[in-house]
């Protein structure tokens, strides 16, 4: 356990940061597990929807720096072309 009262300070901010980061990551895991499952049972237009959210919490996550923009980018990408491929 900390001693000094700075250390003390630093340990209540990060934690409170941890619990906030997994709130971010959870949200666009579970947005992005949503969109997968409604594409896999064919319910495209629900899957658009459910895409949109999807790129909204992975965008807040990038700009929380949870992940990394790339990253965010990339799954974007690979969801949108998910639902692209299906469609046809």
């Amino acid at each position: 356990m900390p001693i000094k009262k700075s250390a003390k300070k630093h340990l209540r901010a990060s934690l409170k940061r941890r619990q906030q980061n997994a709130r971010i990551k959870k949200a666009y895991k579970t947005a992005v597990k949503k969109t997968r499952e409604l594409v896999k049972e064919e319910k495209l237009e629900e899957a658009k929807e459910s895409l949109r959210l999807a790129m909204k919490a992975l965008d807040k996550a990038a700009k929380s720096n949870v992940i990394k923009k790339n990253t965010a980018a990339r799954n974007k990408s690979k969801l949108a072309r998910l639902i692209n491929k299906s469609s046809k």
